[in-house]
């Protein structure tokens, strides 16, 4: 068994913003796989999925996102899970808008949900997908962008980045991160110079 959590905030005031990109994944995977209704358990909303066969705890905290190591870690325990068994889905304000990014393990990258799930765990040795939300510019402050919901522009962008991580969550699940991180990460594209560009 696995444990899939999308970060969030609980509350229709907070549906739609950008700090509810985990959320929203997590809705997505259990519409996909046609799950259960959401039930509550231990501090979260929970549902499973099967892709492939195999059994997946989709996970939403209702702890509100800085807390969100409560629940999270209540429920690896509560399944005897490891933090291996354990994907993090959450927004990235240091990722163009719409752009993702899968992870093995690693710090917190200063998001506080994922600061408080390594102080719960004791560990940072579990899955992220990260969802990239851009960076504010000028003078919002960040606790305002990320409170704020998607311009039906930005908003259609990330509607494409979730519909492009469901099979990449489905590769995790089945064939593992390394797998999934092969497949699925934006390539960097190599810069090559033509004949002649080069200069003296």
């Amino acid at each position: 068994m696995k444990i899939i959590a999308g970060l969030g905030n609980p509350g229709a005031e907070y549906a739609k913003t950008k700090h509810n990109v985990g959320f929203m994944l997590a809705d997505a995977l259990a519409a996909k796989y046609e799950a259960a209704d959401w039930r509550e358990q231990l501090g979260a909303l929970v549902t499973e999925i099967r892709p492939g066969g195999e059994k997946v705890l989709l996970v939403k905290p209702q702890t509100y996102m800085n807390d969100s190591g409560r629940a999270v870690g209540a429920l690896c325990r509560w399944y005897k899970l490891n933090p291996e068994d354990l994907t993090v889905v959450h927004d990235d304000m240091d990722l163009p808008l719409g752009t993702v990014r899968l992870r093995q393990k690693g710090g917190s990258g200063g998001h506080n949900g994922i600061k408080s799930i390594i102080a719960h765990l004791g560990s940072e040795n579990f899955a992220r997908i990260r969802l990239g939300i851009g960076h504010p510019t000028g003078q919002p402050a960040v606790i305002d962008y990320v409170l704020s919901p998607f311009s039906s522009e930005d908003e259609k962008k990330i509607r494409e980045a979730i519909a492009y991580l469901l099979p990449a969550v489905e590769c995790l699940v089945l064939e593992g991160i390394d797998m999934a991180m092969n497949r699925f990460n934006p390539r960097k594209e190599k810069k090559h110079k033509a004949p002649g560009d080069e200069k003296s």
